[in-house]
This record gives structure tokens, C-alpha cells and sequence, in this order.
């Protein structure tokens, strides 16, 4: 898989901003990623989100859903205990 440095931009059609934090592995035919992303331009200016995505093979941005095996939970849980602002948030994804 290849190195994505962090910060980095990411450019969307309601906003841009940066890519503060990532947990992503290398899977069998995508690369799964979960990103903490925050806004500096547009309508969301301010505003932190996550972005399940998924990257090919060759390093690129797909434009498709992100499908985690259950094979890979393990994996990407480890990533994402190494990003803290984006564990904070998915917590409260699935907190009672």
C-alpha cells in the first residue's frame, strides 16, 4: 500500500480541508481507510467528519462503498487505535 502522509488535502463538492487523521490497511482488493477530516472551506468550515473510503490497489481514491471483511476488523481496529481524535469520534458513533 502506498505511504499517505498526513496532514493531507482533500477536495469535495461542498468543501476542502485536511485529512488530519487515518487508520487504513491493505486488503485483498481495496485498501479500507477511515479518515477524521476537518474543514477549512466551504459550507462544513469548522466542522470535523469521518470518511469511510476505500483506495485501490494503485494508490487511488475509489469511488465506491467501503466494504470491511470481518477477517480485517482485527487489522483495521489496530489503526485506529493509533489515531485518538478519530477513535474519539467513532466511539461516539456507537456509544448508548
Amino acid at each position: 500500500m502506498p505511504e499517505r502522509r498526513i496532514p493531507r488535502a482533500f477536495n469535495l463538492p461542498w468543501g476542502s480541508g485536511l485529512v488530519l487523521e487515518e487508520a487504513a490497511i491493505e486488503g485483498g482488493l481495496h485498501a479500507p481507510s477511515i479518515q477524521l477530516l476537518r474543514y477549512e472551506l466551504g459550507q462544513n468550515k469548522g466542522q470535523t467528519a469521518v470518511r469511510f473510503a476505500a483506495y485501490g490497489v494503485e494508490g487511488t481514491l475509489e469511488q465506491r462503498p467501503l466494504i470491511v471483511n470481518e477477517r480485517e476488523i482485527a487489522s483495521l481496529r489496530a489503526e485506529i487505535s493509533r489515531s485518538p481524535r478519530l477513535k474519539a469520534l467513532l466511539k461516539r458513533l456507537v456509544e448508548d
